[in-house]
């Protein structure tokens, strides 16, 4: 962690606060419940609003490390999805030839 005195949130609280509304929504409930078969986990953007406000009014060293914990945890989350596709190294070899038309349907 880093001196308190110049740390910063990674996010600021109305970020925080727009993503827990955001998780509590209707259409991300409908959606969520959809793709995953199970209700959105909102209770980390709401502990992460209370830390966020909790450094801004005390400086609290618990709200800083539980914010840089969330964070890390929230990018270690992202990165374990793979790709779909697999990425080019170069053009395919026919990439200027024109893209052949269905005959009459």
């Amino acid at each position: 962690m880093a001196d308190s005195g110049s740390w910063r949130p990674p996010r600021p609280c109305e970020t925080y606060h727009a993503e827990w509304k955001l998780c509590r929504s209707a259409r991300h409930f409908l959606h969520h419940y959809y793709v995953h078969g199970e209700r959105p986990a909102c209770e980390q953007w709401l502990r992460d609003l209370a830390s966020c406000r909790d450094w801004e009014e005390r400086r609290s060293a618990e709200a800083q490390r539980s914010l840089c914990e969330s964070e890390r945890a929230r990018v270690q989350a992202a990165r374990k999805h793979t790709l779909v596709w697999a990425l080019r190294q170069s053009p395919p070899a026919d990439w200027h030839l024109p893209v052949p038309q269905e005959k009459d349907k």
